[in-house]
């Protein structure tokens, strides 16, 4: 089973190395950047091919994965299209989070068999990458006779595997963007806070960390501390004044507490009045 890479990027070359660690044989990878198959060298060895044109990988290849950026997938299939005959039983698979496998489907008139892999982790280089995906869910989605690959392949990259729909593949990334991306954006946001006062985001490692692992023993709903769920509508109005030339943060602020108070609704902690209050102080524009 020959296992070539289209896209040398920080995907490619992360779950390439992986699976050549973990003994399964990869026979090369393509981009159109001539930097970027040198850094692939410098992962995969010289004993790959490392070439600017896409079909020389499929030819090799029995497994393709399509690991370029997002809007590239369907552009690199339909070119795929255009210069085969057939691929009869080879397996195609992207591995974009928030697509189906069906952004592959010209290929399926050539007799591929179509699938998508994604590892549900956050790739800000390819060392840390490679550190982390040992430990990593990877979800797949695919033609029934893609998923037994697909099973195979997730094994030799990741933790565990698991089967989801490809018509939920939206849904799915999204979860990712609030949990990963968007915390990203909302610890900005509180360094923001930090800064009119000179204090630095490392003091609050300890409390993110505790948080973060509240969450994984207890869940979100059990894990809720702060003024919303102890019904201190006092201390949120405080923060709200606090936050008068700080409009973003107002914001964010504001919707995230509403967010926090659904939670408080299902927990029972507070009654009817306290949380009306609550609501009628968070809505206020």
């Amino acid at each position: 089973m020959k296992i070539g890479i289209i896209g040398s990027g920080k995907v490619g070359i992360s779950i390439g190395y992986v699976m050549k660690k973990r003994g399964l044989d990869i026979i090369g990878t393509s981009d159109i950047k001539k930097a970027q198959l040198d850094v692939a060298r410098r992962y995969l060895g010289n004993d790959c091919i490392y070439t600017t044109d896409n079909s020389e990988i499929v030819k090799s290849s029995d497994i393709i994965g399509i690991t370029t950026q997002d809007g590239e997938i369907e552009k690199v299939a339909k070119e795929i299209f255009k210069s085969f005959k057939t691929v009869k039983n080879k397996l195609f698979f992207h591995t974009s989070g928030a697509h189906p496998s069906s952004i592959l489907s010209p290929l399926e008139e050539k007799g591929a068999i179509l699938g998508s892999l994604h590892p549900l982790q956050t790739f800000p280089d390819i060392d840390s990458a490679i550190d982390v995906l040992p430990g990593t869910y990877i979800f797949i989605e695919g033609d029934k006779k893609a998923l037994k690959q697909l099973e195979f392949l997730g094994t030799h990259i990741g933790y565990k595997v698991v089967t989801i729909e490809g018509k939920n593949k939206v849904l799915y990334h999204l979860s990712a963007v609030f949990v990963c991306n968007l915390l990203c954006a909302l610890l900005y946001a509180g360094e923001g806070i930090m800064d009119r006062i000179g204090i630095e985001l490392e003091p609050f490692f300890p409390i993110i960390n505790a948080t973060l692992k509240n969450i994984e023993t207890k869940g979100p709903l059990m894990s809720l501390t702060g003024p919303v769920i102890r019904g201190d509508v006092g201390t949120i109005i405080d923060h709200i004044e606090a936050m008068s030339s700080m409009k973003l943060q107002k914001r964010i602020y504001k919707a995230l507490s509403l967010a926090a108070l659904d939670l408080v609704k299902k927990r029972k902690v507070l009654d009817k009045e306290v949380l009306e209050r609550l609501k009628r102080v968070l809505e206020e524009i």
